[in-house]
């Protein structure tokens, strides 16, 4: 009897202290699948499994739109004290709450791991007149509305690069004409003609330019990215920056045990093996940043993107 009570309590201690340890993991993308976002969270919960970190299985749900926002209001909502529930979120998702005035933040989230940071590139059709950064700069000087350019969600990293490019073309960021895609339905407009341009994360551009039906014009890292031959911004002579991170926050309301358990299953994948290879296969950079400190960071993203969403113009 007392074998019996002690085993009885020793499960209910597992239950309460790691629930997240018995149960598989729920993963809202916010973002359609395909893209930057989709391929961040399913290739990273991939590593897990095959790391061994993580193998008790995962769910994955797609919700697009509004930079990201639409998803975290979808998370924050349904959600709560579940410790297995995980949201994808970016720095796209800092700048669409801002530029949206959402009612929901990351602030409603528990954040855990910032894991890796991508830099942008710019692309167009294989056909395309534009060979070089200097020749897009040129036609957006030339008729800004002309030049429609495809990205992620308005408010996000793509559109400030943009705005960025066409302050340094002289041309009047309000005229800049930025389509924005929730998924990769971005590189059949591109291939397809539909847009004249597109920025997204280098990693989403390389099998179609690569094949030959998109053509890459530029990468806004501080050096080129490896297996792609393509200048930075900054060699071409446009003393431009500008990367892409994305992570991951835990429900509202995680336990405290839950988030100790999430905390340690991504410091693990971090330092094994199969990350290192997933992050090279991608062209991610490494950014893990964890617990507090990435808390941290957050809130000072949102300053900064405060800023820089006032500096070009994209907030009034």
């Amino acid at each position: 009897m007392l074998k019996k009570s002690f085993l009885t309590g020793v499960i209910a201690l597992a239950f309460s202290a790691g629930l997240a340890a018995a149960e598989p993991a729920k993963v809202l993308i916010p973002a359609n699948p395909g893209g930057g976002w989709d391929g961040a969270g399913r290739e990273t919960m991939a590593a897990f499994n095959k790391s061994g970190v993580f193998t008790d299985g995962v769910s994955f749900t797609n919700k697009g739109g509004a930079a990201g926002t639409i998803g975290l209001a979808e998370f924050v909502r349904t959600a709560e004290g579940d410790d297995n529930a995980l949201l994808v979120t970016g720095v796209i998702m800092v700048g669409g709450v801002i530029s949206n005035k959402t009612p929901v933040s990351l602030d409603n989230t528990t954040p855990l791991a910032r894991m890796t940071n991508e830099y942008n590139a710019i692309a167009v059709p294989a056909d395309s007149p534009i060979k070089t950064p200097q020749d897009f700069l040129a036609a957006l000087k030339a008729d800004p509305g002309a030049l429609s350019v495809g990205g992620g969600s308005a408010g996000g990293v793509d559109h400030v690069l943009l705005a960025l490019l066409a302050k340094q073309a002289g041309a009047p960021v309000d005229k800049i004409n930025f389509v924005s895609f929730s998924g990769g339905e971005i590189l059949a407009s591109l291939g397809g003609g539909k847009i004249k341009a597109a920025i997204s994360g280098a990693s989403e551009f390389r099998d179609f330019a690569k094949s030959g039906r998109i053509r890459l014009i530029a990468v806004t890292g501080p050096t080129r990215v490896e297996g792609l031959d393509v200048p930075t911004l900054k060699e071409s002579g446009i003393p431009i920056e500008i990367g892409n991170w994305r992570g991951f926050v835990g429900a509202p309301g995680m336990s405290e045990a839950g988030r100790k358990t999430w905390l340690d299953r991504f410091e693990k994948l971090h330092a094994s093996d199969v990350w290192k290879e997933a992050l090279k296969a991608h062209g991610w950079e490494d950014a893990y940043l964890a617990g507090d400190e990435f808390k941290a960071f957050i809130k000072a993203e949102e300053s900064n993107w405060t800023t820089a969403l006032k500096d070009v113009g994209i907030l009034k």
